[in-house]
This record gives structure tokens, C-alpha cells and sequence, in this order.
């Protein structure tokens, strides 16, 4: 059985100065809302974030931009945060953008203890500056490293008390990536259930890869509301 927690911040409270942090979702979708609010809360400062975006102004991620908590973020696509852009053209946040499958595949690899890679994703860019280039069959190829961090905190639909989980749609995307490559695992689940009751073929993250519980509702907002006339 794994550590469960009976609040959000006492699940944050190892979570220190300096910290690198990994962080599931994709968009506002299956994000661990609840402990990035008690983050906040937490008030750690000069993290280092590794999440597919960095939420919007007033959500997710986006309360640790807005609270100076955030120094430096990698990520795939950050154009739904206008205090994110103030940051990085005021020098205020270092980032590093990152393609979206290199992205998934550098944290997919630091979770199976593989340190680096080749790719062609990035070549002739400035993505490829200062990295080693390759050529494998006549054609160039990237050297990326691995994500790995302090701190992994991911969302799920359905966990159990030895911490297998289950996601649902979307949050599918990154969760399971970011619940292997983190030092200590931190899991904001919907609905906690005994060990055995999970179907183990539905199972995303194993729970050796899972430290720590939290149960907690999720808000689900939309980040970009299209709206048409019917």
C-alpha cells in the first residue's frame, strides 16, 4: 500500500526550492490541478517545469508562472498565456522549446532508464544548436537526452491503494510518461479503490512507478471555448 495523503498540501510539502519538476496533462486536459494549486500555496520557488504547455493565465501551470515560481520550462507549445509570453520577452523565464514527439520521447526514455537518442525531428533548426549531429544512412539525426526530475505529479481517473492507475482519453497522453520518469511519483486520482478491484488490462501506469495518493475532483475547464450557431 502507498503513502495516501489527506491533503494536497501535505503532498507537496518535499517539493523544495529548486526542484525539477515533471508534470502530466496535455492542454487543461488530465492535469494535476489540485497539487499544482497547493504548489502555489507552497510557494517554492525557482523550479524547473517539464509539461507538454505551461496552462493558461489563471490555470494549471499558469499560477506558478503567475507567482514567479518558474524559471525555466521545457515544453512543446506554449501560445495560451499571455503572462508566459510577458516572462520570456522580459527575460523573466528561461525556455526551451521542445517538438512535441521529442518531447514525449525524452521523457519516455528517461522512464526506462535510457539516457539519450537520435532523431531527425529538429535538424537544420535552432532546436539542433549545441546538440550532436549524426548520420545514420545518409541522413542527419539529433542526439537528445532524457527527461528525468525530483518530482513527477500526474492526474488519473482511477487508482488503487498500491498505486496502479488508470487514465482516461487525452490525459492519456502524457501521464503515463511523466509517472515513470520521476524520482517520487505524486498521484492526484478521481476515484480511489482497494488493490485487486482495477482490471489489471486496463491498467496505464503500473504501480511500481507510483510513491505517493491524493484523491481529488477535478474542475475540468475548457482552455478555448468555440462556441457556433446552430
Amino acid at each position: 500500500m502507498k503513502q495516501i495523503h489527506s491533503s494536497f498540501e501535505e503532498a507537496v510539502s518535499e517539493i523544495k526550492d529548486g526542484a525539477t519538476l515533471l508534470v502530466g496533462g496535455f492542454g487543461l486536459c488530465g492535469i494535476p490541478e489540485n497539487l499544482i494549486k497547493a504548489l502555489r500555496e507552497n510557494g517554492a520557488k525557482h523550479l524547473t517545469v517539464i509539461s507538454n504547455n505551461c496552462g493558461v493565465d489563471d490555470w494549471g501551470l499558469g499560477l506558478l508562472l503567475e507567482n514567479k515560481q518558474i524559471d525555466k520550462i521545457y515544453a512543446s507549445y506554449v501560445g495560451e498565456n499571455k503572462e508566459f509570453e510577458r516572462q520570456v520577452l522580459a527575460g523573466e523565464l528561461e525556455v526551451e522549446l521542445v517538438p512535441q514527439g521529442t518531447l514525449a520521447e525524452r521523457i519516455r526514455a528517461g522512464g526506462a532508464g535510457i539516457p539519450a537518442f537520435y532523431t531527425p525531428a529538429g535538424v537544420g533548426t535552432k532546436v539542433a544548436e549545441g546538440k550532436e549531429v549524426r548520420v545514420f544512412d545518409g541522413k542527419e539525426y539529433l542526439l537528445e537526452e532524457a527527461f528525468t526530475a525530483d518530482f513527477s505529479l500526474v492526474r488519473a481517473y482511477q487508482g488503487d491503494t498500491h498505486g496502479n492507475l488508470i487514465y482516461r482519453k487525452t490525459a492519456q497522453n502524457f501521464n503515463p510518461l511523466v509517472a515513470a520518469a520521476g524520482k517520487v511519483t505524486i498521484a492526484e486520482v478521481e476515484n480511489l479503490v482497494e488493490a485487486g478491484e482495477l482490471d489489471p488490462e486496463k491498467i496505464h501506469t503500473p504501480s511500481i512507478y507510483v510513491n505517493q495518493l491524493i484523491v481529488g475532483e477535478q474542475e475540468k475547464r475548457i482552455e478555448r471555448k468555440t462556441l457556433a450557431q446552430v
